[in-house]
């Protein structure tokens, strides 16, 4: 069964009838025709480059402290431990 893509309440493919499946899930949408829409295509688009902001997010935000979480694991540790070189200056935690 073709399934169409429906934008505000109509299929993007331009198709009437009581027995069409329709669905706003991208994923979903077998039909070429709604494919071929630029309705669909900006969808697409869209959800494309919200995926991709949320993955530059999640990489740059665990890319840039873990210096700050080392320096919180030796600091945790028992006994004087000590900072690699380039950890400001500090010879102990």
């Amino acid at each position: 069964m073709v399934t169409h893509f429906k934008v505000a309440g109509h299929l993007a493919c331009g198709h009437h009838g009581t027995n069409l499946t329709s669905s706003t899930e991208l994923n979903r949408v077998k039909c070429r025709t709604c494919r071929n829409t630029e309705a669909y295509k900006e969808a697409r688009r869209t959800q494309r480059n919200a995926a991709r902001r949320a993955s530059r997010k999640a990489k740059t935000h665990t890319s840039s402290d873990w210096r700050s979480a080392w320096t919180q694991r030796l600091t945790d540790l028992p006994g004087l431990q000590r900072l690699p070189r380039g950890f400001s200056g500090q010879p102990f935690v």
